[in-house]
């Protein structure tokens, strides 16, 4: 959008920028990923989020192609520990998840410690909104993108790799791309599930 817009249509933009956005898998999403000035975009989107207190309680971790396997690496330790029994065909699936989208991202909130004037409640939401920021943006720009978790974010392996400081918990992955294959329609809950007044007593 260039010039003057008026209300209306910013709405109606944005409206269709956030209904817009969809999960797409990250086995879905191919190159070419965002060039470094459109990356750049789309992670400036992030510093939008609120921030209580100014502390940027998150950062993004970029996982260049020449890391991807000592996070794959990473992976199949991590399901190896958790599942002794494992198959070759389940670590081998384990490590493909490091090579999926052109461009992968961890996501970081740094919890602070009990008692602080931040709560680790406020940090987290201050990082949801960071994160969601770089999900429209790259939607915006014509990206897909994906959130994924799982298990292994809690491994003492991935917090090794990543330099994780004790009270910083990895969240997600981002995982940016092409879009390569068809999106899944997911219905969206209407307002009314979401949302209810507060009765004053008398």
């Amino acid at each position: 959008m260039t010039g003057p817009v008026d209300a209306a249509t910013a709405g109606e933009w944005a409206d269709a920028l956030i209904h817009g956005r969809r999960t797409v898998l990250p086995k879905r999403l191919a190159p070419p990923g965002p060039d470094a000035a459109q990356l750049q975009r789309i992670l400036g989107a992030a510093a939008a989020a609120p921030d209580h207190g100014e502390l940027l309680p998150w950062r993004f971790v970029l996982i260049p192609e020449q890391a991807r396997a000592a996070l794959a690496d990473v992976f199949a330790a991590a399901l190896r520990a958790r599942d002794d029994q494992a198959t070759d065909e389940q670590l081998a699936q384990a490590r493909d998840k490091a090579f999926r989208g052109p461009v992968l991202l961890l996501a970081v909130v740094r919890l602070g410690a009990p008692g602080d004037d931040i709560p680790a409640a406020e940090r987290l939401v201050s990082a949801g909104c960071a994160i969601q920021n770089i999900l429209l943006m790259a939607t915006a720009l014509g990206f897909g993108s994906a959130l994924t978790s799982g298990k292994a974010l809690s491994s003492d392996l991935l917090r090794a790799l990543f330099r994780l400081a004790p009270d910083e918990q990895a969240l997600c992955f981002v995982s940016l791309g092409t879009i390569a294959g068809p999106r899944r329609a997911r219905a969206r809950p209407g307002v009314e599930r979401y949302v209810s007044e507060l009765k004053a007593e008398r």
